[in-house]
């Protein structure tokens, strides 16, 4: 494994960043995670510009152009040599001092790391996947924009807690109005006879690359897309319900907070879903 760090590469026991890094300390950074079909980086410009906005939203300078960034990536594959594999792209603010501001990092970190993949069993695509509506709410807007991809993770992680030590194998997170935002790494959509609902970005939802994608296939297909806002209410009477993500793709829900969704079988406009998403990934791609 070769991993790329300002600007050298390195093997995976010598690849390491200061402990005065603030992505470190702080949680001070951003994020993309991204991924690799038959290689060729699925949708690659997509994610460097929501790299480059989720920079300028916590005033960091990246200090290299989108162009730059994206041959990061694209020679980090090739050094690695994975027909298909996950890419996690990090960049923090640096190195600084144990205070708290930003000012005291003189120069950003980026680092790029191409792995194999764990996904979920093929056994959750074929059952889908329990989800647990969880106590803890989705970070404010006011707060802690969900439509950032930061290092700061704990809100997600802790509702990610709740739903494993219940026994189930994802959250369910409403924001603080009540409404429901997100899962705890995944976005979440909901089938109304022909009609695809998913939570609005401003609602708590992170703007997914996946996301995205099954907005537009669903449009293909046929299907009136809506994002707005959805209710616990409208989960557990839903025909359909499945959750998407860079990991886990385009994956069903056959049960929320112990509700069966419908007949509690993945549904054939989820199992349509699923089938065009991965067309797509073929065709959609920058190759390395």
């Amino acid at each position: 494994m070769q991993i790329y760090i300002d600007g050298e590469y390195f093997s995976k026991v010598d690849a390491k960043i200061s402990v005065f890094d603030h992505g470190l300390l702080y949680g001070d950074g951003v994020f993309e995670g991204i991924r690799i079909y038959n290689k060729s980086v699925f949708r690659l410009t997509q994610h460097v510009q929501r790299l480059f906005r989720s920079a300028k939203y916590i005033h960091l300078d990246l200090g290299k152009t989108p162009e730059e960034i994206t041959e990061i990536v694209l020679e980090t594959c090739r050094r690695n040599e994975l027909s298909d594999g996950y890419i996690r792209l990090v960049a923090t603010r640096g190195v600084g001092t144990l205070g708290l501001s930003p000012t005291l990092c003189p120069k950003p970190c980026l680092f790029c790391i191409v792995d194999e993949l764990a996904i979920y069993p093929p056994e959750f695509y074929e059952r889908g996947l329990a989800l647990l509506t969880v106590s803890t709410r989705r970070n404010i807007v006011d707060a802690l924009d969900p439509q950032l991809k930061t290092l700061n993770y704990l809100n997600n992680i802790m509702a990610k807690i709740e739903a494993q030590r219940s026994g189930f194998e994802e959250a369910l997170m409403l924001n603080s109005e009540g409404y429901v935002a997100e899962a705890a790494a995944d976005n979440i959509f909901i089938f109304v006879g022909d009609r695809l609902l998913t939570p609005a970005t401003h609602l708590g939802a992170l703007p997914g690359i996946t996301r995205n994608a099954a907005l537009e296939i669903a449009a293909e297909l046929g299907f009136q897309t809506e994002e707005t806002y959805i209710t616990l209410q409208q989960v557990y009477n839903a025909d359909e319900c499945f959750l998407t993500g860079t990991a886990a793709e385009i994956v069903p829900v056959f049960e929320v907070d112990s509700r069966p969704v419908a007949d509690g079988k993945p549904g054939p406009k989820t199992k349509r879903m699923i089938e065009e998403f991965k067309k797509l990934t073929v065709s959609d791609g920058t190759p390395f």
